[in-house]
């Protein structure tokens, strides 16, 4: 049953979106920034169209639920590491952005392995963390392309977005947590 998921086309965007990562990452080290910007956006728009699909063809599947976000952690943490080491981000927003998915990833695996827990929706909080770490890679790879003030000052602003809604995010996601946990415990032990 769960394979017949992978076939559906939200799932095979999320897939695809995977895919794009190495080429992603190869035209970041080769510096080939306007490549880099190209398939980084291919990659933002199937983040979209995924969920549009999904919505539309009543296609929604605990599969599809799981690889989204995944994908969405791989390629941003991966983007942000590589950009570091090229010297486009400052370590800074790398290792807090890196700590925090790593985090999420591995709690989520031990509540799903451990509890009844299956409710790993991002929060409000999420969400704006994940569209500030796209922006701020955006502007990043725009700056190497045209390096002009708003492009400058939104990179800025992108990046620092970036920073306090990783903060945010990963502060309520331990209430969140904290929180379905209770919920989800036996009567006995309340």
């Amino acid at each position: 049953m769960r394979f017949r998921q992978l076939l559906y086309a939200p799932n095979q965007l999320t897939l695809l979106r995977m895919m794009f990562l190495p080429f992603i990452v190869i035209n970041l080290i080769d510096r080939s920034y306007v490549w880099a910007l190209l398939l980084f956006t291919l990659a933002g728009l199937s983040d979209g169209l995924d969920g549009l699909l999904a919505r539309t063809l009543k296609q929604q599947t605990q599969l599809g639920q799981y690889m989204d976000p995944v994908a969405d952690k791989l390629l941003l943490s991966t983007t942000f590491l590589v950009l570091s080491f090229v010297h486009k981000i400052p370590w800074k927003f790398t290792v807090l952005v890196f700590s925090r998915d790593i985090s999420i990833l591995a709690v989520s695996a031990v509540l799903y392995a451990t509890t009844s827990l299956r409710d790993f929706r991002p929060s409000v909080f999420g969400k704006a963390n994940t569209t500030a770490q796209v922006a701020a890679v955006f502007f990043v790879l725009l700056r190497e392309i045209h390096n002009v003030q708003w492009v400058i000052v939104a990179r800025w602003i992108a990046l620092w977005a970036t920073f306090v809604f990783t903060i945010l995010s990963a502060l309520h996601y331990v209430y969140l947590v904290g929180h379905r946990l209770r919920l989800h415990a036996p009567p006995s032990s309340r």
